[in-house]
């Protein structure tokens, strides 16, 4: 419930401080004493755009602040969707600045509009006559009807159904698409892919064909460098290995004299026998070297393969050719496979559908059993607003769609008068008329759902005498289980209220100001009488107005 609302540099206020009890509050004052002004700075705590237009003074800052006790709704979702702290005792706290920007503040926290906006439509319900055009919308309707039905769990799972079959139909199509797409290509990616595949492409192939090439093109020259070092090496008069075997035996005697010989000749050692195992390789080389042509004209193939594969696809490495063969045998695999993951998906989507139609004619069942209360319950509240014939005929129709709520398409129809034909209730009923209807419906709602804070702006607009009464005295049960605000230029209404609040204008220092202030006893006997019978008070008008209050 809204406990706290303060205004400052907003239109006519400059500054305004109140605090507001549960039950029936009630708010009076002269036509364009400011009414609209208290109403126009709640809407931008409710997410309203606002404008410069709106600062009672350009060069300082506008701030709106309510303060709300939300212990006894379930808002704890809602917070944490809108990624918001929780507190029982929330704050909103709104601000214009002179550059015209505007910022917003939920404890303390900064947020968007969209986010103002929906926590706010939770906390407070401002209801004139534009909101009675919600009664035509088919979503307040089922709201009012799901109420007495009892369906919210049966509506949650339902959702939850339906939010799964919307994933599964887009996974549907999406498969269809990529058949309808990959068909067109299959045929050229097969082909594409058979040739890599052929190929038999491994990693390094590239580079180990092209040193296959070079040794099998260049055969002849290796071999007369492969003879010319093995002469070089082993020839018997001066050969590398004959000069070097003889130095080994000129130093082996010097070897015993000193550590340093010794040192010298182990190192040439070494070197006699590394050069022998040059030569052990040289030999193996020669005797393992062989002109193939057929072998060269083998590799020369594969090379001119891979390289055509490489200039085809646009790639550099044989690696990478290896991506792309992966890459289209699951594109082949996944078009070929494309007709069961279609038909999979379909079985899935048919379970889901099953699902969804028995929670949908749970739904219609606990529906069709409420409407009838409903019925009798808005014609028995009109009926005492003045409505003595004013009838319902309201019907569910199966629907073959799902809808975001069930399989049900409602008619709620609508006469005023006995005999008259039913219509849709904006060809049916006057705004007066629609009004009543929905302070009727905002009462039975009250019964069966905990709602926000309700604001009537002047819902008694165009009644009078004993209907004035019910309306207040409907008001007045409704706030026993929630917070009601009425703004009414009716003193019967007026006097219903627990609490009662008038706004007036005041000029100070010839500059007007909106004040609002909280009416004890002798204070609203006075404003009752004036409503009752103008400025000039009489003591007829002075008692009427002690007997509504008592």
């Amino acid at each position: 419930m809204l406990t706290g609302l303060t205004i400052k540099n907003y239109a006519l206020i400059d500054q305004l401080q109140v605090s507001f009890n549960d039950g029936f509050t009630i708010i009076t004052g002269e036509t364009g004493a400011g009414k609209s002004i208290l109403l126009g700075g709640l809407s931008l705590i409710l997410g309203k755009r606002a404008d410069l237009s709106s600062l009672r003074n350009p060069e300082n800052k506008c701030v709106i602040e309510a303060s709300f006790d939300i212990s006894k709704y379930k808002l704890k979702s809602i917070f944490k969707e809108q990624d918001l702290d929780y507190d029982t005792q929330t704050i909103i706290r709104r601000e214009i600045l002179p550059s015209g920007k505007s910022r917003a503040f939920v404890n303390d926290s900064p947020v968007n509009l969209s986010s103002l906006q929906a926590l706010g439509e939770q906390l407070i319900d401002i209801h004139s006559q534009h909101e009675t055009m919600q009664l035509v919308d088919d979503g307040f309707q089922f709201l009012v009807i799901d109420a007495l039905a009892k369906t919210e769990s049966n509506i949650d799972v339902y959702a939850g159904y339906l939010k799964e079959h919307k994933k599964l139909k887009k996974e549907l199509k999406k498969l269809q698409q990529f058949q309808a797409e990959a068909l067109k290509e299959h045929d050229y990616n097969a082909f594409l892919l058979n040739e890599l595949v052929v190929a038999n492409l491994k990693e390094g192939a590239l580079e180990n064909l092209e040193e296959e090439f070079e040794l099998l093109n260049n055969v002849e020259v290796i071999q007369v460098k492969l003879e010319e070092a093995n002469v070089l090496l082993n020839e018997e008069q001066a050969g590398i290995l004959t000069s070097l075997r003889a130095v080994k035996l000129a130093l082996q005697k010097l070897a015993t004299i000193s550590t340093a010989y010794q040192d010298v000749f182990n190192r040439v050692t070494s070197s006699l026998i590394d050069l022998e195992d040059v030569l052990v390789d040289i030999e193996r080389f020669e005797g393992n070297l062989d002109a193939d042509p057929s072998r060269l004209e083998i590799v020369n193939a594969q090379l001119a393969t891979i390289n055509n594969l490489l200039q085809k696809h646009l790639v550099k490495t044989v690696e990478e050719l290896i991506v792309i063969r992966e890459e289209l045998s699951q594109k082949v695999e996944a078009t070929e496979n494309a007709d069961q993951d279609i038909l999979d998906k379909e079985e899935e989507i048919k379970a889901i559908e099953k699902l969804l139609n028995v929670e949908a004619k749970h739904i219609t069942e606990k529906r069709n059993k409420a409407i009838p209360d409903l019925k009798k319950q808005l014609e028995a509240i009109l009926g005492q607003l003045g409505m003595p014939n004013a009838q319902f005929d309201i019907s569910l129709e199966a629907t073959k769609e799902f809808l975001y709520n069930g399989k049900d398409a409602l008619s709620f129809l609508f006469s005023a008068n006995k005999g008259g034909q039913f219509n849709v209730l904006k060809k049916a009923a006057s705004g007066g008329e629609l009004s009543r209807i929905m302070l009727a419906i905002k009462s039975i709602l009250s019964k069966y759902v905990k709602l926000p804070t309700i604001m009537f702006d002047e819902i008694d607009t165009g009644v009078s005498g004993e209907i004035s009464n019910k309306m207040a005295d409907i008001m007045a049960l409704m706030s026993t289980k929630m917070q009601v605000f009425s703004i009414t230029h009716l003193p019967q209404i007026a006097a219903k209220g627990n609490t009662h609040y008038k706004v007036y204008k005041e000029d100070v220092n010839e500059v007007t100001t909106t004040n609002l202030v909280k009416l004890n006893y002798d204070e609203r006997v006075v404003e009752l009488a004036q409503m009752l019978g103008g400025t000039q008070l009489s003591d007829s008008a002075i008692a009427h107005a002690k007997q509504l209050l008592n």
